[in-house]
């Protein structure tokens, strides 16, 4: 029983991440911004610049960071939890490290933002072009 369990934990996790992903992505497309989704499921040297490059202070207590992970360029922009928050607070493309189009809510509402983004990473994980 006790195998079961870890089987279907794991398999929830896994549907969580690729919510997330979605989640990531969907916004990214919807809002025309160019980006590049990079595997670390399948692609050992990506999983492996993922995990180096996530800010120590960014790493769980135990373990890997799971994806998403978002990076412009080689820059570490957050993770899933940071995006959402920044959506939710209209500051989603200062957290990209982007500048926003014309007339967007985020302008009007957000003063730091910088220039275009390259990179993002997720399990896929996602790189800005």
């Amino acid at each position: 029983m006790e195998r079961k369990d870890k089987v279907q934990g794991k398999s929830k996790e896994a549907g969580q991440i690729k919510k997330k992903q979605q989640d990531v992505i969907g916004f990214l497309e919807a809002n025309k911004i160019g980006f590049e989704e990079k595997d670390i499921a399948a692609n050992e040297e990506n999983r492996k610049w993922m995990r180096e490059n996530v800010p120590e202070n960014n790493r769980p207590a135990t373990g890997y960071p799971l994806p998403p992970q978002i990076f412009n360029e080689s820059q570490y922009r957050g993770d899933y939890d940071a995006f959402f928050e920044a959506r939710e607070n209209n500051a989603v493309y200062a957290f990209l490290g982007l500048t926003a189009p014309p007339g967007s809510k985020v302008l009007k509402n957000c003063s730091r933002l910088t220039a275009n983004i390259s990179a993002i990473f997720l399990a896929a994980f996602i790189v800005f072009v």
